[in-house]
């Protein structure tokens, strides 16, 4: 088991594989029943309106953590989101990526948007108070870390927690930010979400 996948099991505490509707790819682990449906208010780096969850019901909704300044497993990540989204075809119009920025001081409104905007039209920048930020956090058991002294340091989970068109939970990815992803196999997990 590689290291990416054992941390994405050790997030969660007790966590006992649940029966799902279909083998999911080795790279993903479901969460049913395991993680709260999907709950949050935050603001559209976008817009500046301030979102919540009920906006994206319908959608399947993929909430990673993460920053824009980060030297290679969010832009990686985002890459092999791209790709898994290209491979699951007309279906990957159901799919909203919710990249919660974990270091809004220096992710700025405009900053986090032209971000995101280089990884599809389908990704939503979303910044919050540090008030909303760690509740959403401690929500979904991310860990994350900013050190701005001596050297401006951020460290952050990287699973990707999926949710149904109903916002209740249904695998996470686990290592997207890796050379050879299993591509075909998260398409096929996430078209199987976006049919039910």
């Amino acid at each position: 088991m590689n290291l990416r996948r054992r941390a994405a099991l050790l997030a969660l505490p007790a966590l006992a594989l649940t029966a799902c509707h279909h083998q999911l790819s080795p790279q993903d682990v479901s969460v049913r029943g395991l993680v709260p449906d999907l709950a949050f208010t935050m603001t559209d780096a976008a817009t500046g309106k301030t979102v919540t969850a009920a906006d994206f019901k319908g959608s399947v909704v993929l909430l990673y953590f993460g920053y824009t300044n980060c030297p290679d497993v969010c832009p990686t990540t985002l890459y092999n989101l791209q790709r898994v989204q290209a491979r699951m075809g007309g279906a990957a119009s159901k799919v909203k990526v919710l990249f919660v920025t974990v270091d809004p001081d220096r992710d700025t409104p405009d900053v986090l948007t032209q971000y995101t905007g280089l990884f599809g039209a389908n990704v939503v920048g979303l910044r919050g108070t540090a008030d909303q930020l760690y509740a959403l956090a401690r929500r979904y058991r991310v860990v994350f870390s900013v050190q701005k002294t001596p050297v401006y340091t951020v460290t952050h989970s990287a699973a990707i927690y999926v949710f149904n068109a109903e916002g209740q939970p249904e695998f996470i990815i686990a290592g997207l930010d890796t050379a050879q992803p299993d591509i075909g196999g998260i398409a096929r997990d996430l078209g199987n979400v976006a049919a039910e």
